[in-house]
């Protein structure tokens, strides 16, 4: 595989493994996710000192242990290293943590379905206020049953 190619996949393994340890780290992730985005970094780390041997003096694999944060951290910053070489993404605007956005997808959908939108918009304002009053009604209605009831009595029993 030519070098370009097999750095623009090993750099787009970096940047989905951060975004899946970032977001591991936040839905409480198991030990052995962590483990496993530990040992994916330091192989992708590996083959890229085998392509680029001058990268080793900065880089370092991660001790096995380490956190979904460190993950991320180290994944980001190997893959900001090669950023002035494999882009930040094909045909897109990556900014942090993962976002893309392509203006030409968007302008083609817009053109497309932006008056869908627009009509839900106008349903949603029409309607809000019904919902509201149904809401509060519903609300209401299930305050007073509970207070006829009495505590105990409309408690769920677990």
């Amino acid at each position: 595989m030519e070098r370009e190619k097999e750095l623009a996949k090993l750099i787009n393994v970096l940047r989905r493994t951060a975004r899946m340890a970032i977001q591991a780290e936040w839905t409480g992730g198991k030990e052995d996710a962590a483990s496993f985005c530990v040992d994916q970094y330091n192989r992708v780390l590996a083959r890229l000192k085998e392509i680029d041997p001058g990268m080793s003096v900065i880089f370092e694999p991660l001790p096995a242990g380490s956190s979904f944060s460190v993950v991320a951290v180290a994944s980001r910053q190997l893959g900001a290293y090669y950023e002035d070489e494999v882009g930040q993404g094909r045909e897109s605007r990556q900014g942090g943590y993962g976002y893309a956005f392509d203006p030409r997808k968007f302008r083609e959908f817009w053109e497309r379905s932006g008056r869908e939108f627009e009509d839900i918009g106008e349903y949603i304002r029409e309607s809000i206020d019904e919902w509201l009053r149904h809401k509060k009604s519903a609300t209401h209605g299930e305050k007073s049953t509970h207070e006829e009831k009495g505590p105990s009595e409309g408690a769920k029993q677990t």
